[in-house]
């Protein structure tokens, strides 16, 4: 949605400070010093000098946003066409499309009347039923140019469950600084209930003993937020078990809770790049301010490009003036030159519903809310902005990534009796279903191993697919455990997986306290894996400080990993801190690599290999060399009870 969409609906969603929001600016803000074209009078929106109506963009033929002037009683053949049409852009928005009521093609708002409108909401909730979808009215108001007749425009989500899925789903990072309340709002959140001021709504969150008696995270865990079709939350206020949450939810939200502690920065980070959440949350204590890992938690986000948003929280244990101050703090933040983000403070449900369409197109835009876990202030904002936030990716890339040969991440292994092995990770592309054939590696030789998944289990509810971009449980029978570890993959024989013991990357040294050499040792995260890596070269350079850039390269020092030329890359050694670009940003030298196969090593020397293309399906490439054999299978007995859900307690 265009940025005067805000204007559009009363300019909710005002930059922190003033500045130049333009058609941004709040209610209380300052004048954005260009046209007057959509300004408000008494209430109405009116033109400039020549009583010009205010206008959006053009409509896209792509996307999920459709411009509908009116739909009074269409005929049989015109409403056929427009559920046709509807069926287009649900699509498009992978289960969720806005209609905008009142607006022509061309983006100019005209506005209907009382009965027409309810006239063409009528046919929208017809076509809505037609393919199984249900409307939620977002916004509504009055836009008058030259009449003193009032005129309305509405913004209506429409939301259905695509065919193929079981529900939306979208991965939400919880970043923030010890005791800045991250567990106590997730617990809030999906339990339904406020918290005492002592810490009882977080006690459901942690798996360990210590964490309890602490009360801080040190693992990662799960909890899920799920709304139906209407926009209802669905949490367990609702319903007493994850299943239940399932089946009754058309969008699931699944926060993935932090460590803040720096104790646990590996965690934290391992979070971050093992499983690719679509947004971060970062959480930030009224009373004590930006202190701790918080600045360091929003420079991890951004080295990763995760979108994020802020919730400053506590808001009850402080005055007014307080509260200021801190936005304040992350205003001076967010706008110095390293981060150039536009904050937008949240505080109506229309702020809300701007920010999340918003939030998800503009890279710079980063929405601010205050709230309470224990007063529940302004909690329904951030409900609501989690209930209209889009998914990332189109229906374009998400079909294309499901186009490619399975690639599973293994994240975690479990132990489950009566089940036997199991592993939890996200699915980076493909398909995977009950019963396939796939090889898992690499091992310390550098092999791979056949194996056959059992079942498949997505928030403790069973499932029979798998597609690109979600995160489940795969049960693998009489697997042998100790053959598994964090760090694998889990693909299609078809694919031929290479692995590297040495690689080559193009690095930002972010931080470091002195200069960073040949020889020096750090901890190399790529997606989920995580490892300790030499410094064997530094291309043109002796040595970096903080800030440069060079090619460099790496060795594992314990065993080969399975990497992919363009990955992201962070490297970490106590406070030292190195990112690599994204691959398309670089030459191809950016990731070139060791490949180690059972029978024989070769290097790229001049940092050039050649780049495959993504291998398909039905795919001409050779298939993959003689698999090892899987060694005899034998149940393991440490009786560590976990799980078919990553996170279950």
């Amino acid at each position: 949605m265009d940025s005067r969409v805000s204007e559009l609906f009363g300019g909710c969603c005002r930059p922190v400070g003033g500045g130049n929001g333009g058609a941004l600016r709040g209610r209380g803000g300052g004048s954005s010093g260009g046209s007057s074209k959509g300004r408000k009078k008494n209430g109405r929106y009116r033109g400039g000098k020549a009583n010009n109506p205010p206008y959006l963009p053009p409509e896209a033929e792509d996307g999920n946003i459709e411009y509908k002037l009116k739909l009074v009683n269409p005929s049989q053949y015109r409403f056929e066409h427009l559920v046709t049409q509807m069926k287009w852009r649900l699509q498009e928005g992978r289960g969720e499309a806005v209609y905008q009521i009142g607006v022509e093609d061309n983006g100019l708002l005209v506005g209907l009347s009382e009965e027409e409108m309810h006239a063409s909401l009528k046919t929208l909730r017809r076509m809505a039923e037609k393919v199984g979808a249900d409307i939620t009215v977002l916004r509504e108001r009055e836009v008058d140019y030259d009449s003193d007749i009032p005129r309305k425009i509405t913004e209506v989500l429409v939301r259905k469950v695509p065919d193929n899925q079981q529900f939306l789903d979208l991965r939400v990072a919880v970043l923030g600084n010890v005791d800045s309340g991250k567990s106590t709002l997730l617990g809030v959140l999906t339990q339904g209930e406020l918290d005492n001021g002592r810490g009882r709504a977080r006690l459901n969150l942690f798996r360990h003993l210590h964490e309890i008696q602490s009360g801080r995270t040190s693992s990662i865990s799960f909890e899920i937020l799920g709304f139906n079709s209407k926009g209802e939350v669905v949490n367990y206020s609702d319903s007493r078990t994850a299943e239940e949450i399932c089946e009754s939810s058309s969008k699931m939200i699944t926060f993935i809770d932090l460590a803040g502690h720096h104790k646990y920065l590996k965690t934290t980070i391992f979070g971050l790049t093992s499983y690719c959440p679509d947004f971060a949350m970062l959480v930030v204590s009224a009373n004590t301010g930006i202190a701790g890992t918080t600045r360091e938690h929003l420079g991890l986000a951004m080295a990763l490009k995760v979108p994020f948003f802020i919730v400053i929280s506590k808001v009850d244990l402080c005055s007014k003036a307080t509260v200021e101050r801190t936005v304040k703090q992350l205003e001076r933040i967010l706008k110095q030159p390293g981060c150039n983000k536009l904050p937008l403070l949240v505080t109506s449900d229309d702020d809300a519903v701007t920010a999340a369409q918003q939030f998800a197109q503009s890279p710079n835009i980063t929405p601010i809310f205050t709230l309470s876990s224990v007063s529940g202030e302004n909690l329904d904002l951030l409900r609501v902005f989690l209930n209209i936030l889009p998914p990332l990716t189109n229906s374009k890339e998400q079909e294309e990534l499901m186009q490619q040969l399975t690639e599973f991440q293994v994240d975690e292994i479990y132990t489950v009796p009566d089940v036997g092995t199991v592993v939890g990770g996200t699915l980076s592309s493909g398909i995977c279903k009950e019963g396939e054939n796939l090889v898992v590696g690499p091992t310390d030789d550098g092999k791979f191993l056949q194996l056959k998944v059992c079942s498949i289990q997505r928030n403790r509810s069973a499932c029979r697919v798998l597609r690109a971009g979600q995160a489940a449980t795969l049960a693998l029978g009489l697997f042998d455990r100790s053959l598994l570890r964090k760090g694998m993959v889990m693909v299609s024989p078809e694919m031929n997986p290479t692995i590297c013991s040495v690689f080559e990357a193009e690095i930002v040294l972010l931080f470091h306290a002195t200069t960073f050499r040949k020889g020096f040792q750090v901890t190399a995260h790529v997606g989920n894996v995580r490892q300790t890596a030499v410094v064997e070269k530094i291309h043109g350079k002796d040595k970096l400080r903080t800030g440069e850039k060079a090619v460099v390269r790496f060795r594992f020092i314990k065993h080969p990993e399975y990497l992919k030329i363009g990955a992201k890359l962070l490297f970490r050694e106590g406070v030292t801190k190195v990112y690599t670009r994204k691959g398309e940003e670089l030459p191809t030298r950016h990731l070139s690599t060791s490949y180690t196969a059972p029978r024989h090593t070769a290097f790229h020397a001049d940092g050039d290999p050649a780049v495959a293309p993504p291998v398909y399906r039905n795919s001409p490439y050779p298939p993959t060399p003689p698999l090892a054999p899987v060694p005899e299978p034998s149940r393991s007995a440490d009786g560590h009870r976990q799980g078919l859900n990553r996170g279950q307690k």
